[in-house]
């Protein structure tokens, strides 16, 4: 059985990422990219399913882990009765590899170790061909399924029923190191790695990356931290960012709500280039338009919310019996069919997102103010349209009133565009329907009776993304209107003191009802309580949600406050963003002059 979701750690070469277990078992990693099928899936099952073990083989005492300050190189120490044994994990960046290095150290006494390797290619449907190829530089074991292939250098290894095994001693000072490399199998392996050489390099890389970060003086570690995610996230070569890098981590334990997040989703990867543009990554901004210039290019109309890393665009949904699921929970997904849903809020995210790069200097080129021109031109023949909502509600389409917010500061970028930058574009037009748009939410998606906004029009529940309406400037933070929606939202979604999405029980999402806090709901929650004045709640909270983060600072989707453990597909892009905007907004309201 996998280990809790916090007892992971994320390593990865902004290609692909693999999570290792405070065991020292790699029990996730699919190559060459994040959204490639499983080498090891024991996340999602057993070992069975695929992993790479590495550890003391006695019993351990206590166990430690770090990052290496500003990077995702993993170090994780076990004292035993024998001594103490660090091993520190990483995937090289920047050579165009994909590889795993896993180095062993003694640091006192001699501590004997085991490796358990169990290669399950394809979401452990293919169980590979294997053999031993020793050369000049060592003992080498090639795994070989279909179009994989993966070789395996450093440590001689044994078969034993399907799973290879060593078993070597660590003394004080010795250093042993084990490579992965993956390759496709019509070719030669790749030559072996230089460890130091690409430790080395690694570390520099993303040392220089985090050097240029602009962090919040408060929560400044857990902002740090998360900004990296979002860079881990972020694929090097295309600019996609994916929501999180794993798939099917439920949102209920043994629950059916079970989704894969390894694709960029426009909305997503819009807050998170927000957030980076507001933290000092100008190239960034540079790299995602290009990513959205591929992605939606051609006729507005067939936009989509979400592509593959590429911009890839059927991402047909599938069920994979051959993993059962973690802790049971099933059906483990692959593919999500959301890329066909209509979401009207997304045009409102990314055109926020250029708008902030404008701001920020990015200078529009031949190609991607006219995309925003068809974006919006379609924006203008559609906003009426019903939709899916940012829940990516699989029950009938619906009024969203955050959807139709969006749509409203879609219009108004537009209009800040000409008015701001120069930039041709039918203003008058834009502005007589950003008014209609606002017309209609103020007479159909608000309850004056209750002094709140409503989840869709005719509704009478509320939804914690009615907390965006104030961060894209649609309604002041202390507007009465605004605050009126804060405590229905307070009333109706808080569960131990944190936010659900909404109330899953009234049916409005076609599913079984059942889920945890959303931790991005409640970052939006402490931000909302700083812009309004309520400084203390929002420390409050603050200080509770970031005691939620793992030992390395890493969050997934939701939280289950009576485990008190982490629940969904993880790191969630979504919830470290969250928390750098609830940090800056803090920080922020600790400088406002007072009135």
């Amino acid at each position: 059985m996998a280990l809790r979701i916090e007892d992971y750690a994320l390593i990865g070469d902004c290609h692909t990422a693999a999570l290792v277990g405070r065991d020292g078992s790699i029990d996730w990693l699919c190559f060459p990219r994040f959204d490639s099928a499983s080498t090891f899936g024991a996340l999602l099952g057993t070992k069975d399913h695929g992993r790479w073990l590495l550890a003391p083989a006695t019993a351990v005492l206590s166990t430690t882990r770090r990052y290496e300050e500003d990077t995702f190189i993993l170090v994780t120490r076990w004292i035993t009765a024998d001594g103490e044994v660090e091993v520190t994990d990483f995937m090289p960046h920047g050579d165009r590899r994909a590889d795993v290095i896993r180095r062993i150290t003694g640091i006192r006494g001699s501590v004997p170790m085991m490796m358990d390797l169990r290669f399950r290619f394809g979401y452990a449907e293919a169980l590979p061909w294997m053999r031993q190829a020793p050369d000049e530089h060592g003992p080498a074991l090639v795994a070989v399924a279909g179009p994989d292939a993966v070789i395996t250098r450093g440590l001689e290894l044994r078969a034993s029923d399907h799973t290879h095994v060593a078993e070597f001693t660590v003394a004080a000072g010795q250093t042993v190191d084990a490579s992965m490399t993956w390759y496709p199998s019509h070719r030669q392996p790749p030559t072996p790695i230089v460890v130091d050489d690409r430790l080395a390099e690694t570390t520099a890389w993303w040392k220089d990356w985090a050097s240029h970060c602009i962090a919040a003086p408060i929560y400044h570690d857990e902002v740090h931290r998360s900004l990296l995610v979002l860079r881990a996230l972020t694929h090097e070569d295309t600019g996609g960012i994916v929501a999180a890098a794993t798939t099917s981590l439920p949102e209920e334990f043994g629950g059916h709500r079970n989704w894969d997040y390894r694709y960029v989703w426009l909305r997503d990867a819009s807050l998170t280039l927000n957030v980076l543009i507001r933290h000092g990554f100008r190239d960034e901004a540079n790299s995602w338009r290009g990513w959205l210039l591929r992605a939606v290019a051609g006729d507005p109309g067939d936009v989509q919310i979400m592509y593959g890393l590429s911009g890839e665009r059927r991402l047909t949904e599938r069920e994979v019996a051959s993993l059962p699921g973690y802790d049971g929970a099933s059906p483990v997904r692959v593919g999500n069919d959301a890329w066909r849903q209509y979401q009207g809020d997304i045009f409102g995210e990314v055109m926020i997102a250029l708008q902030s790069a404008r701001e920020l200097g990015v200078a529009e080129d031949e190609f991607s103010w006219p995309l925003q021109r068809a974006l919006m031109t379609y924006v203008e023949e559609n906003w009426r349209r019903p939709d899916n909502g940012i829940w990516e509600i699989r029950g009938p389409q619906r009024d969203f009133v955050s959807s139709r917010a969006m749509i409203w500061a879609a219009f108004d970028c537009a209009i800040r565009a000409v008015t701001d930058f120069g930039l041709d574009g039918p203003v008058e037009v834009w502005t007589r329907l950003r008014d209609e748009v606002r017309l209609e939410i103020e007479s159909r998606g608000f309850d004056h009776s209750r002094n709140t906004y409503t989840q869709y029009y005719g509704s009478t529940g509320v939804d914690a993304s009615l907390l965006l309406l104030s961060q894209i400037g649609y309604v002041a933070a202390d507007d009465s209107r605004m605050l009126g929606t804060v405590a229905a939202i307070e009333e109706e979604l808080l569960h131990d003191g944190l936010l659900m999405r909404y109330r899953t029980e009234s049916g409005v999402d076609g599913l079984p009802a059942g889920e945890h806090p959303f931790l991005a709901c409640s970052f939006w929650l402490v931000e909302q309580y700083a812009r309004s004045g309520r400084v203390a709640d929002a420390r409050t909270l603050m200080d509770r949600l970031v005691s939620f983060c793992n030992d390395l600072g890493l969050l997934s989707e939701e939280y289950d406050v009576a485990e008190s453990r982490q629940v969904g597909n993880t790191p969630q892009a979504l919830s470290h963003l969250a928390l750098v905007r609830a940090a800056d907004a803090i920080a922020a309201a600790m400088t406002r002059p007072a009135a």
